[in-house]
């Protein structure tokens, strides 16, 4: 179902709710499909393998095995010794990815005739598995953008490294996945060019409203991790989503429209919230100490890779890539290839109208502060199952067993194509009736959408997958994500 908001918008959660249920915008459908198939033209990439100690622009170092960039800069695949005394497994070790500086991830709006746009971009990544996908404005390392590569400038960038003059609606920085990174974090900004001049607009870019976006969202493999992760930082939280949805919406819709109201029923306290997870960063116990690569237990290097003994996890492969349409036209890189799909799954429910989403305290040995709040379920399945029930993740069986007509959304998004080569998750949100004790889970509780966008206007409170899964959520209040992806 389309809608449309018809009030007048003042406020910024009220321009964002104008936006999220406004399906057409200065780029209309046929436009936007012309657009991309100009974008995946001009764009595309083709990825060989090589083994890891002929990556040209890479050194393996001698003692350690450690991946590292002859220039410096970029990142380093090195090892991580993983300690947490009580957990089901208490020690493994790992490859992990540092990269110590911080990217830019940034979003431009503006409104055209009253509604919001955003400015999104057509872009590749060597990892992605279907070539171009929609991307922030600007999405670059530090590397990259203060060009150690040595290619072209970054369109747009400037709006960003010195936003001062131009209205900053999100500005925070936020993790990357905490089992693949080492304490990585990148800026995630939303930067309103309203009420002045539109910049030129660039043939890989295109502006859209959010209800376009979200629609995409709804799309396997469509709406790149970088975006979604700077769209969950959006301000959206007041009354303004339930007080502008048309009267035809349904009641999922209107429930999630709640969710988004600061003044709405919730079980627990903001106070209350911010305590808990304070009692989880204290009470969880881990050690993540920095190894040499070539000491790992549990890893080996088979035909020029990295790989578990038991073939799970992931794999550590380079690719050599020639690229049109990127700053570089030619470049090799380690990535990191995952074993499976993985499962990133929100169990919400109705609490007094108001949806909330079971969250879950989780740990992760690269995370900046031991626990960040994650889905109720994050897994690849290959992993776990089969395997011993013991290990299995919690509420794992509740998200698999669901009846269809308990999934709200449900949709394989790819992970980062620039480190990550062909990850993909399966992004689920799921209604139950059950309700959980929190004397029974204590790294658990219910907390509507509300409480999720306050605690993203600060760093590293809600992980990435998490953020992907706000974005989803947001999009179900005009039923832009609803019942897409089903297959």
């Amino acid at each position: 179902m389309s809608l449309t908001a018809t009030r007048p918008a003042s406020t910024d959660p009220a321009r964002i709710a104008v936006s999220a249920l406004t399906p057409s915008g200065v780029t209309s459908p046929q436009d936007y499909l012309d657009w991309y198939d100009g974008c995946t033209r001009r764009n595309r990439t083709t990825s060989t393998r090589v083994p890891l100690d002929r990556l040209d622009g890479w050194a393996v170092h001698r003692e350690t095995g450690n991946l590292a960039h002859v220039s410096g800069r970029f990142f380093v695949v090195e090892g991580l010794d993983v300690r947490r005394p009580g957990a089901a497994v208490e020690h493994w070790s790992q490859p992990i990815i540092n990269q110590p500086e911080v990217g830019i991830l940034g979003v431009l709006v503006r409104e055209f005739d009253g509604v919001l746009h955003c400015l999104v971009q057509g872009k590749v990544e060597p990892g992605n598995c279907n070539g171009v996908q929609i991307s922030p404005t600007v999405q670059a390392t530090r590397s990259n953008y203060t060009r150690v590569h040595g290619g072209r400038s970054i369109p747009y960038l400037e709006y960003f490294r010195d936003p001062v003059g131009h209205r900053v609606l999100a500005d925070v920085r936020q993790s990357e996945q905490g089992a693949w990174f080492l304490q990585k974090r990148n800026r995630n900004m939303v930067v309103d060019l309203t009420g002045e001049p539109a910049p030129p607009v660039h043939e890989d870019f295109c502006w859209l409203t959010l209800a376009q976006v979200h629609a995409l969202l709804g799309t396997t493999d469509t709406v790149n991790m970088d975006l979604r992760t700077v769209l969950s930082c959006l301000p959206f939280a007041g009354p303004e989503p339930a007080a502008l949805l048309p009267g035809g919406a349904g009641e999922f819709s209107a429930a999630v429209a709640r969710s988004c109201d600061e003044a709405a029923p919730t079980r627990h306290t903001s106070a209350e919230v911010l305590s808990w997870i304070t009692g989880a960063r204290t009470r969880h116990e881990i050690t993540a100490t920095r190894v040499p690569l070539n000491q790992l237990e549990r890893w080996t290097h088979r035909d020029g890779e990295i790989v578990h003994e038991a073939g799970r996890h992931y794999t550590v492969r380079g690719l050599e890539i020639v690229a049109d349409g990127r700053e570089v036209a030619r470049w090799s890189q380690p990535m990191f290839a995952p074993v499976g799909t993985g499962l990133s799954a929100f169990l919400v429910r109705r609490v007094d109208g108001v949806l909330h989403a079971l969250v879950h305290a989780r740990v992760e040995p690269g995370l900046m502060d031991v626990v960040e709040l994650a889905p109720t379920v994050q897994c690849t399945l290959e992993n776990y199952v089969p395997g011993p029930r013991e290990l299995r993740p919690a509420f794992l069986d509740a998200v698999l067993d669901a009846p269809a007509g308990a999934v709200r959304y449900d949709v394989v998004l790819s992970e980062e194509g620039g480190r990550f080569d062909h990850a993909r998750v399966r992004y689920l949100v799921v209604e139950t009736d059950e309700d959980v004790d929190p004397a029974d889970r204590p790294d658990h509780r219910w907390l509507p959408l509300h409480q999720l966008v306050g605690l993203l206007r600060h760093s590293h409170y809600v992980n990435v997958q998490a953020r992907t899964l706000v974005a989803c959520l947001h999009s179900l209040v005009g039923g832009g994500g609803a019942g897409a992806g089903r297959g």
